[in-house]
């Protein structure tokens, strides 16, 4: 018989998991930001002198964002399929990580975010809903929803939105990576056009970095699934991997994750599973491995050091931890700053280069990336994708 939590707490002697007790009734809180002392501020916060607001906002739509809660705040939303490592788990159990990921907006970029949590999985209607919660937010967060559906459901959100959407298990692990890269390319004296490289993993951080490193100037690049690296030559492709294996034809060959290691310059792993120590060693001098599953990563730090130079992970226990914090709180925080329609393309590279910039002379094998704790990251993204916003014609508040 398995023991329920409730089991563990019949004892009342014994001390309660310090992680349940941090988590009992939650991690956040609803606060006011008026005071609500006596009936004349009643009156102005609520009714009568509400109404002259609403009037104001009926009147030009975009005083909304002058005067509530929308310029500020993001909509964290998840239908719970793809949770962390544990897969499937439901909108309920997704709520500790939405809620997790909400108290990191506010630490991290000043950001108010709200979870989420929808009990459906079908695409259309979680489109559906979001589009019509959309007017109480200024942008949205898509959180642990599994592939091939992330895809979808985020193209057709930002073909119907006006207001930034970013699926941040896709875009805020290509980001990080990037930035990561740039850094190691740097460290290890190469041209980041030059670069040989595998992803392991073909679900939405794995095609989401292949496409951020292709625009980013990175033509090798071979992706590798369950069954072997992604070619137009395989017959059981769904319309995602068919994209991916149109993308990397000219440089991907069929064969194995062994196969494609051979002397390859950088692994990037967000699949899972273990890669043998002897495809390891098959890599180029120098080699670069970025193994980011959790909690075990692809190729444990202690083998990876015996081949490579540059060694990343996404766990906090090891040096350069390539992590999604570095990402979507300043992300967020510049494209509400100016009101942003969307993120593109360009203010991800942006955000990349800022990040990878942080590190600066400090540049060490142990030392690629900034920490997720280093108080200059947020703002020096925001920073990065306010001006590209601005460039590209994405910002409704120019200046």
């Amino acid at each position: 018989m398995v023991a329920t939590h409730m089991d563990l707490h019949t004892d009342t002697t014994e001390p309660e998991d310090p992680v349940f007790a941090l988590h009992r009734g939650g991690k956040m809180e609803i606060a006011a930001t008026v005071p609500l002392r006596d009936a004349a501020d009643l009156a102005m916060s609520y009714t009568p002198g509400v109404a002259r607001v609403c009037e104001a906002i009926a009147a030009d739509p975009e005083a909304v964002h002058d005067y509530t809660w929308v310029s500020n705040t993001v909509a964290v939303v998840t239908d719970g399929t793809a949770v962390l490592g544990l897969g499937d788990i439901g909108p309920s159990a997704a709520m500790p990580v939405m809620e997790g990921k909400a108290v990191l907006f506010k630490q991290f970029g000043g950001v108010d975010a709200i979870p989420v949590a929808l009990a459906t999985t079908d695409v259309d209607e979680i489109v559906e809903t979001i589009v019509r919660l959309a007017p109480t937010f200024g942008g949205i967060n898509l959180e642990d929803i599994s592939s091939p559906r992330c895809f979808e459901i985020e193209r057709q959100l930002i073909d119907r939105l006006d207001i930034p959407v970013f699926h941040d298990d896709q875009h805020g692990t290509a980001v990080v990576t990037l930035a990561a890269l740039i850094n190691a390319a740097r460290l290890t004296d190469r041209f980041i056009e030059d670069l040989k490289v595998v992803i392991s993993g073909a679900g939405a951080a794995g095609v989401a970095i292949m496409k951020i490193l292709q625009s980013a100037g990175v033509h090798k690049i071979a992706v590798v699934d369950r069954t072997g690296v992604i070619h137009p030559g395989r017959d059981d492709l769904n319309e995602v991997k068919g994209w991916v294996a149109e993308q990397t034809r000219h440089w991907a060959r069929p064969g194995s994750i062994s196969d494609a290691l051979d002397d390859a310059d950088v692994f990037i792993g967000v699949s899972g599973g273990t890669v043998p120590e002897e495809a390891v060693a098959k890599m180029a001098p120098d080699s670069i491995i970025f193994a980011m599953a959790n909690p075990h990563p692809e190729v444990h730090p202690d083998v990876a050091n015996r081949y490579a130079r540059i060694v990343a992970t996404g766990r906090s226990d090891f040096p350069n931890q390539i992590n999604n914090v570095l990402v979507f709180p300043g992300i967020f925080r510049g494209a509400l700053d100016v009101r942003a329609t969307r993120i593109s393309e360009g203010m991800k590279i942006a955000a990349a280069h800022a990040i990878a910039d942080l590190v600066g002379d400090d540049l060490a094998e142990a030392y690629v990336i900034p920490s997720p704790f280093d108080p200059r990251v947020a703002t020096a993204v925001a920073r990065a994708v306010t001006d590209t916003a601005r460039r590209e014609g994405l910002a409704r508040r120019p200046y």
